[in-house]
């Protein structure tokens, strides 16, 4: 079921009135028919693939508890096995299969192995990283294993970020379905607060920008160095705006009910070094890759070229997770790349900044480092969005072609009122309207430094608390577009 349609209008109303009406003990069982409801929407036979990894890394947890020696460490290994049988099947059988016929076909061989038929389960990334953790902590000894099996099926499957997160930990999520949670008129509206927000961000910026981006991606070649150029640059915010309108609705709607999720996103666009980046982007995943990955691996504990292998690797499996295309293997090993550039030249960036004289400028130095972050993570977006790494490369290399004859069309572009009279997408209404809502976030984003946009707004007067409400409000009905446009999160 997607937050963005008519349903979920229906649905989330109707769960939560019922979940205040219905006495504490039997919360959790509506929470966990809701969220098997949430989920069934998409293809309702997937629940059971969905039920059997559930089971799986329920009763690995209670084995593992109860057993010492290598019986621990082969219950954690089946749990993992499991895991990595579901995404390959479903996920990653059909890329390999590919590369293998094309090997085979270079080489002229016979490869007899066809394609398999079949749609990825919905957030099957997501949620088996979440039951996984799970497995981990208990054999790491962090956490009980929880025996209660419907309330450790409902920490997988909680509707609010069953999907697309934000990836949660045992520690955090479980002990709260135990927990009552009455009505309060401050948590509920505040939730809703987000969600508003949450939404926003989602049908009215991320779904506006689509409307350019796409049309660019989908077929490069027929598109100028200009649209090519406005089209990246408008994607980084729309899956920005997409992925983070996705956790402030989830967040939201779980903070309605009284429960608590981790923040996913920390104005990551205003990061100073791709390292900060990955520290405000995403953060339920990079955390997870970090404990799960990254430090298990050896970390920053090891010598200094096996510490680069480290970080070289975690970021090239994070690439890959995100989906079944050398594309994506491209953008992690970009991102790893970017984050190895910047451990090894720390010492010599710092001299260049200091002789020119940059650190006695703090604001002038920020804002360089943040442009030259914002500027590679949208160079690695072009990886992440285009549909192959043949349309990426022409992207790349015709990013400032044809400028010569845009500045032939500018007086026709400035006199225009209608068609841009460039060969892009939209009009030019189209693209006053995408920038205003830009810089409408980034302004935004500016004033969340020092406090949430949540909290700011509840310190204004009413006056003003109900006008940036109600203009929530009018934007999403005036400017929103509601065509149900799937997340992009939700294709992993």
């Amino acid at each position: 079921m997607l937050f963005n349609s008519l349903s979920f209008l229906v649905f989330f109303p109707t769960v939560t009135a019922l979940y205040f009406l219905l006495p504490h003990r039997y919360r959790w069982l509506l929470l966990l028919v809701a969220s098997g409801i949430f989920y069934m929407v998409f293809i309702p036979a997937y629940i059971l693939i969905l039920a059997l990894l559930i089971v799986i890394d329920y009763f690995a947890c209670i084995w593992i508890e109860q057993s010492q020696g290598r019986k621990r460490k082969t219950f954690l290994l089946l749990s993992i096995l499991s895991v990595c049988l579901a995404l390959f099947t479903f996920k990653y059988f059909n890329f390999i299969n590919g590369n293998l016929r094309a090997l085979a076909g270079f080489l002229d061989w016979n490869y007899p192995i066809g394609v398999l038929r079949l749609i990825l389960p919905l957030g099957l990334s997501f949620h088996t990283f979440q039951s996984l953790s799970c497995v981990i902590e208990v054999y790491k000894g962090r956490q009980k294993a929880e025996r209660n099996f419907g309330i450790y099926a409902l920490y997988v499957m909680f509707f609010p970020q069953l999907v697309a997160g934000p990836i949660e930990r045992p520690q955090h999520l479980l002990h709260q379905f135990y927990e009552v949670h009455d009505f309060e008129y401050r948590r509920v509206t505040d939730g809703l607060k987000l969600m508003l927000w949450g939404f926003f961000k989602k049908v009215v910026i991320a779904d506006r920008l689509a409307a350019l981006v796409n049309p660019v991606y989908d077929n490069p070649v027929n598109h100028p160095g200009v649209s090519l150029m406005l089209a990246t640059f408008f994607f980084a915010f729309q899956i920005y705006c997409d992925f983070s309108g996705y956790s402030d609705i989830a967040i939201g709607a779980a903070q309605v009910m009284g429960f608590g999720l981790v923040q996913n996103f920390r104005r990551p666009y205003f990061a100073k070094s791709v390292s900060e980046f990955w520290r405000r982007w995403h953060i339920s995943l990079s955390s997870w890759f970090r404990d799960y990955v990254y430090i298990p691996l050896g970390g920053n504990r090891v010598s200094r070229w096996r510490h680069y292998f480290n970080i070289f690797v975690t970021f090239l499996i994070s690439g890959l997770w995100h989906g079944a295309n050398w594309t994506f293997v491209i953008w992690g090993a970009l991102h790893g790349l970017y984050v190895l550039a910047e451990t090894v030249t720390e010492r010599i960036r710092n001299a260049f900044a200091h002789a020119a004289g940059l650190d006695r400028v703090p604001v002038l130095l920020k804002s360089a480092q943040v442009s030259v972050t914002f500027a590679l993570v949208t160079f690695a977006w072009i990886f992440f969005r285009a549909k192959s790494v043949q349309a990426a490369w022409y992207i790349i290399t015709h990013l400032f072609s044809g400028f010569g004859d845009l500045l032939r069309r500018l007086p026709a572009f400035v006199s225009s009122r209608g068609r841009l009279g460039l060969p892009v997408p939209g009009s030019k209404q189209d693209y006053a309207i995408a920038t205003a809502l830009v810089v409408f976030l980034v302004l935004a984003q500016l004033v969340q430094r020092r406090a949430g946009i949540r909290q700011r707004i509840a310190r204004s007067p009413t006056w003003l608390r109900w006008t940036a409400y109600y203009g929530l409000v009018l934007a999403i009905l005036l400017l929103g577009v509601f065509e149900n446009r799937q997340f992009i999160y939700f294709q992993f």
